[in-house]
């Protein structure tokens, strides 16, 4: 069985690995198709996670792999990485440099590994289940900020957290600033301390995987917007540890709109 130490230095690899390559198309006029699900795709998503499944085999050719763009692949259930080789693809497919690639890993159904690569900014966060956390091979940690007032709020949609509820609205209100840094990136500064709340109303298992054990080994949560611990909530919410009851409590008595 493969230490968690072993599974995250192949993360980390792949991861940049993968993010390398999407630079080949990055501000290169890179052509994007439209998925069934309307969302967006380009060769750059493709190769990226090509690259990432091709190192990923060639230590551990039994786990189990789901990717973005190429779906399951069967193997050892006690084992499953879970790819997103672009999360921010329309922010990629702009020229904007906050996309990041995604990896992470479940170790008995429970995520232990994560890494996120920046590839426009050279930045590698990752962690491991009592590993710690790193920022380009650093300790990192979320920031001591213990009050709304001082605090930064991000969200990859505001438009989107408006049509859901209030919330958004509310800490908006108690906030010192608010940013759209979104997708990974803004959980990225809330684990390396540099934002205190990153928020998103709807989520994906993909473009959060590596985000609970990263976010949980700098100190901080991601969780659910009604607490819950895991990948698999309909949305999340990153905080630093002096401030996750303070924003759930105003999540979870959100006036509905949806």
């Amino acid at each position: 069985m493969p230490l968690l130490r072993e599974l995250l230095a192949v993360a980390s690899e792949a991861a940049y690995l993968g993010g390398r390559r999407t630079l080949a198309h990055f501000n290169a006029g890179v052509a994007v198709e439209t998925k069934a699900d309307n969302t967006p795709v380009t060769l750059a998503d493709r190769e990226a996670e090509q690259v990432i499944r091709e190192r990923i085999a060639r230590s551990f050719p039994s786990h189990a792999i789901i990717g973005e763009e190429q779906g399951e692949t069967s193997g050892d259930s006690a084992y499953r990485w879970i790819i997103d080789p672009i999360d921010g693809t329309k922010t990629f497919i702009h020229g904007v440099p906050f996309y990041g690639v995604l990896i992470g890993v479940e170790v008995a159904g429970q995520p232990a590994v994560g890494a996120v690569y920046l590839p426009a900014f050279d930045e590698m966060v990752a962690a491991a289940t009592d590993l710690g956390c790193t920022w380009n091979g650093r300790p990192a940690q979320v920031s001591t900020v213990a009050t709304l007032a001082e605090a930064t709020l991000l969200t990859t949609s505001v438009t989107s957290c408006m049509r859901r509820s209030d919330a958004y609205e509310r800490l908006v209100e108690q906030t010192k600033l608010q940013r759209t840094w979104g997708d990974c990136y803004g959980y990225v500064l809330v684990a390396t301390g540099r934002a205190e709340i990153m928020l998103d109303p709807a989520m994906n298992p993909w473009d959060c995987a590596p985000l609970l054990p990263i976010l949980r080994e700098a100190g901080g949560h991601f969780t659910t917007w009604q607490g819950a611990p895991t990948i698999w909530g309909p949305d999340a919410v990153g905080t630093n540890a002096a401030l996750h009851a303070e924003v759930l409590a105003i999540l979870q008595a959100e006036q509905r709109r949806d």
